[in-house]
């Protein structure tokens, strides 16, 4: 684990063995983001019949007039919740909400999953429920474990639920913290303690879903939320996450798929043991904590003056992931950056990048006849597939670090274009008929790791097991988890590459 998780991690084991810790101080908020602008419900998706932002807050409100049939829910849509804390200031007035976290998008703004429930009541505040699911799995005030099958045992009290009630203030703001860190679940109003829960449930718990705001169904009610903020915190010990991004749609149908291809290798990944997934589409996250966590960053998206790495501040955040080891990885089109803005970081996560008027995009038929023995080719057997393989990258001063991994001598055809920023140069077909490197990994000297891949323009490749197997391999690599003997195991069928395409 690296300095920055493991100093994040002793905060959290620290705030979980300390259960009256107050909050709201200063000094006690760093590391937490604003995922609520307090304008409007940018980023969040609900029935516009009962969601709105009124005074800086978001409010949900029925009437008797405009009822809804059943619970009705508020969806962030900018990413889902892993191992966090959240915390926020509600307000309710009649009726019963919650808020929902690691749970499942259901379809049509209903959810089912874990609920840090409240209500205008003097019942339910600060249990944990879950929605369509087990029920209630703690009642105020205690601490429980939760065993196979859902069996409840109540192991022990985090208050006296009387006395957590009577510190709830109706009709006013009052705080709400949720904690999730690995099966251990903890919800705090006004900084106590609610109900403590280890969900040993192996079948029905979850590690991963989305957060969501509760309209209950029944009377008329008002709820509003404000100040929501999250801070992702260390997964647990033994599992790496990977943040994947997709680029923006750019070419005709079929070429260039960001979207569907990385639903598709996440799919792939899903299944792999002690591997998290999650992605992101259109370019760089609107979630200012989407790489917070992370162990390994993936770009698949348009390259060049649009990168989405590229703009503004974010070379500088990556430089700050790449600093404590994160590891990136890079397809297609994604490892162009300009020399100037980009280059030089990109040489050294990556190991190398594409350089215009150095570097050339043709298509052509690689074949890859021999590969190296490395943890990325586990599994990965010699084929040929035509692809836009860029080639001539820009490595690193005598390929220090760098580990070629698919290697094919181009054809004389590639360097028929006229010289131009992609098409072809001087330098490029002086080395005509020579081996030439389209998939690479690094190691650094900052402990992290990198891996780019050159192919990845026609989204039917992917059916294709030693490409996709590779690229699966590498992803796994740069998170410094264990990639299986024969690589990772995946079956993508012709159903898998028709889904998630993009409109054109």
């Amino acid at each position: 684990m690296n300095r920055r998780l493991l100093l994040a991690w002793i905060t959290t084991v620290a705030i979980f063995a300390c259960p009256g810790l107050g909050f709201g101080d200063e000094q006690d908020e760093a590391g937490f983001k604003p995922i609520f602008n307090g304008k409007d419900l940018a980023g969040w998706d609900g029935n516009p019949k009962f969601w709105s932002v009124r005074d800086g807050a978001i409010t949900g409100q029925t009437t008797d007039q405009n009822k809804t049939d059943g619970n009705t829910f508020l969806i962030w849509r900018d990413n889902t919740l892993d191992n966090f804390e959240l915390r926020l200031q509600y307000r309710i007035v009649g009726g019963n909400s919650g808020i929902q976290y690691r749970s499942r998008d259901l379809g049509n703004w209903v959810v089912g999953g874990y609920q840090a429930d409240f209500e205008a009541g003097e019942t339910y505040s600060g249990i944990l429920y879950e929605e369509r699911g087990r029920g209630i799995l703690a009642e105020r005030g205690q601490q429980t474990k939760i065993g196979e099958g859902g069996k409840k045992e109540v192991t022990g009290t985090v208050g006296d639920s009387k006395e957590i009630q009577a510190a709830i203030k109706k009709e006013d703001w009052n705080d709400y913290q949720v904690q999730a860190i690995g099966n251990k679940l903890v919800h705090r109003i006004n900084g106590r303690v609610t109900a403590e829960v280890t969900d040993e449930d192996s079948k029905n718990r979850a590690a991963s879903g989305i957060l969501a705001l509760q309209l209950h169904a029944g009377p008329a009610m008002t709820v509003q939320f404000r100040k929501i903020r999250l801070k992702r915190l260390p997964l647990t010990a033994g599992v790496r996450k990977i943040v994947m991004v997709a680029g923006v749609p750019s070419h005709g149908k079929g070429d260039h798929e960001f979207n569907a291809g990385v639903q598709l290798l996440k799919k792939c990944l899903d299944t792999t043991p002690g591997v998290l997934t999650t992605w992101y589409r259109g370019g760089w996250p609107t979630d200012p904590t989407a790489f917070d966590n992370a162990n390994a960053v993936m770009f698949y998206a348009d390259g060049g003056g649009g990168h989405p790495a590229i703009q503004g501040e974010r070379l500088q955040q990556l430089q700050e992931l790449m600093s404590h080891g994160v590891g990136i990885a890079c397809l297609h089109y994604a490892v162009e950056v300009p020399k100037e803005r980009g280059g030089p970081e990109f040489t050294e996560w990556l190991g190398g990048y594409f350089e215009t008027h150095w570097s050339v995009n043709p298509h052509w038929t690689a074949k890859f006849e021999k590969l190296p023995e490395h943890p990325v080719t586990r599994g990965v057997k010699p084929f040929e597939i035509n692809d836009e393989w860029y080639y001539h990258m820009r490595f690193r001063e005598q390929m220090q670090g760098v580990t070629p991994l698919l290697t094919a001598i181009p054809p004389e055809s590639t360097l028929s274009r006229p010289d131009g920023p992609h098409s072809g140069n001087p330098a490029v077909r002086a080395k005509k008929g020579q081996p030439q490197h389209v998939a690479w990994v690094v190691e650094r000297v900052d402990g992290g790791r990198g891996f780019g891949f050159t192919g990845g323009h026609f989204h039917r490749n992917w059916e294709n097991e030693s490409f996709r197997k590779l690229v699966l391999n590498g992803l796994l690599w740069v998170a410094k988890a264990d990639v299986p003997e024969g690589g990772v195991p995946s079956v993508v069928k012709q159903d898998d590459l028709l889904t998630n395409l993009d409109p054109k």
